[in-house]
């Protein structure tokens, strides 16, 4: 109770102070929208990488969450004086392992930083909704490794064009061994909706189907960024932070997940670095502040208070995910983040 109160007394100075920040470095304040960089892009060809195992290398880990905050700045979060915007990751990073050294090096936007999360492959792609990945996921792999039904694997999203993710346009892959999605309002077309209907959504899904996958996006660091509202943005980088807090308190209060499951806690990408254009207002392009995000991983298989400094990208966590459950990815250019995995 003690905390509680202190954290309740601090907080309304933690937000001023944050915003002053902010605004002290992004004089201009109108809205722009997500924009790709005008560097000319290199795609990667897709491989069959070869240190992933059929076997399941940690048998402890039966579960693994990705959770995926979208659109604060590292220097807002991990960076930013005493991680006051986020104390619960804070706290929780002790038990888990932290890479100060993670980044987008692909498109800067929400659609194909989720799709590098989930296949392993960075592409550029209709950041709407309007195409769908070109290669399978780390779920579709999954299923059909396992013969797993689709409700044991789940995409729970704040944003609607992330029910995308759950299929591909490879021959061999789409429309099979899809996930369950529940994203936006009602799906595909409907609309965003607020992080804590998919909090509430997230927990109840874990409840039902007791899935051993799940991806989770929470909107409204980057909606409230992109409204200019430097109040609003930093209220949604301390509210993303609770529902991460309460999905992990969920997992751990249940017989069924606790020392079963990880969570693996990233950004899609992040925003302008300060000073460079619109600052916090936007993202798109290869600046600092857009392609330096966080990844925090917890639970079996991670090492405990730990810090890498080795640098890694979006790409390498379906193969880490991979090499954690004991299957293998059918395509992608990600290696195992095996240093922050223990012996």
């Amino acid at each position: 109770m003690k905390l509680i109160r202190y954290y309740n007394l601090i907080l309304p100075i933690v937000i001023v102070a944050s915003i002053l920040l902010i605004n002290a470095c992004n004089k201009e304040s109108s809205y722009s929208v997500e924009k790709t960089s005008n560097r000319p892009f290199k795609k990667l060809k897709p491989t069959e990488p070869s240190d992933n195992s059929n076997a399941p290398i940690f048998d402890s880990t039966e579960h693994v969450i990705i959770v995926v905050v979208d659109g604060p700045r590292y220097a807002d979060t991990w960076e930013s004086p005493g991680t006051t915007l986020i104390p619960y990751r804070k706290a929780l990073s002790k038990e888990g392992a932290l890479c100060a050294s993670f980044y987008n090096n692909g498109s800067t936007v929400t659609v194909a930083g989720h799709t590098a999360i989930t296949t392993g492959i960075y592409e550029i792609l209709n950041n709407t909704g309007a195409q769908t990945p070109s290669f399978p996921s780390y779920m579709q792999a999954w299923r059909k490794t396992f013969s797993q039904p689709a409700n044991k694997a789940w995409i729970v999203a704040s944003k609607d064009k992330l029910e995308v993710l759950k299929n591909c346009t490879d021959a061999k892959w789409k429309d099979v061994f899809n996930p369950n999605a529940n994203c936006g309002n009602e799906g595909l077309g409907t609309g965003y909706r607020d992080d804590i209907v998919t909090l509430n959504k997230a927990k109840e899904v874990l409840a039902l189907h007791t899935p051993n996958l799940m991806l989770v996006n929470f909107k409204q660091p980057d909606m409230a960024g992109h409204s200019g509202d430097s109040l609003a943005y930093v209220q949604g980088i301390i509210d993303s932070d609770n529902h991460v807090k309460q999905l992990w308190d969920f997992i751990q209060s249940n017989k069924h997940y606790k020392n079963k499951t990880s969570m693996i806690i990233t950004n899609d990408h992040g925003r302008h670095t300060s000073g460079h254009l619109d600052g916090f207002i936007s993202h798109g392009d290869d600046c600092a502040g857009c392609r330096h995000i966080e990844f925090l991983a917890l639970g079996p298989g991670f090492k405990k208070n730990y810090i890498s400094t080795t640098a890694y990208s979006q790409i390498d966590i379906a193969p880490t995910i991979a090499y954690l459950l004991g299957f293998k990815m059918p395509f992608g250019n990600g290696k195992v983040m095996k240093d922050l995995l223990e012996e």
